[in-house]
């Protein structure tokens, strides 16, 4: 028996305009994560509790490095290129000008986004948006990981360059983990709950 090979082929204009319209005009049920993910629509459950807790620890200590013409947002959309993703990132930072009346955004407007991984979307996290926000150009991608192989961990993605970044840092959950400039603040990650704190 062989394997029938499926090459995935980035949605047309027409296509395109039709899953953001699928997208915009739905009725979904609050609190699910609707996203387009390498062109297909995804639905995702509620975020746990533990990940909501890690976002607002998050969220108090970016607070002070955030400049006062920019925004934290949990719930607005980021389009990344070739019309393969519309992602919902669980915190952009974003200034303030690019967000006034708008559903969702160019991800090359944000100045960092962070994915927190749940069982469900890691892989999504840590490949498909990681490539998304490099070709978009963002400039730092924070990917907070519970559910990582070898124990929960942060690891900064900068310097993007086409489809790739570089690992700028990585530390695990315990340490204090500092994001550089024009953050430079200094994250306590012994505050973020892990998976055996369910």
């Amino acid at each position: 028996m062989s394997a029938l090979a499926v090459e995935h082929q980035p949605p047309s204009d027409d296509d395109w305009d039709l899953l953001v319209r699928f997208w915009e005009e739905t009725d979904w049920q609050e609190g699910l994560t609707v996203e387009i993910i390498k062109g297909i629509v995804t639905v995702a459950p509620p975020p746990t509790g533990n990940h909501s807790l890690i976002a607002a620890k998050l969220m108090a200590c970016l607070q002070p490095g955030i400049p006062k013409d920019w925004g934290l947002h949990q719930t607005l959309g980021a389009v990344v290129p070739s019309k393969s993703g519309l992602y919902i990132p669980d915190l952009l930072v974003v200034p303030d000008a690019v967000v006034k009346g708008a559903p969702f955004i160019p991800a090359a407007a944000a100045e960092l986004v962070v994915e927190i991984t749940s069982p469900y979307n890691a892989k999504h996290d840590r490949v498909d948006k990681a490539v998304g926000y490099a070709r978009a150009g963002v400039p730092f991608y924070l990917l907070i990981d519970a559910f990582a192989p070898h124990g929960p961990t942060l690891t900064l993605h900068g310097e993007p360059r086409g489809d790739l970044y570089r690992v700028l840092q990585v530390a695990k959950f315990g340490e204090v983990f500092h994001l550089p400039a024009p953050f430079d603040v200094d994250i306590d990650t012994s505050l973020f709950p892990t998976p055996e704190d369910s």
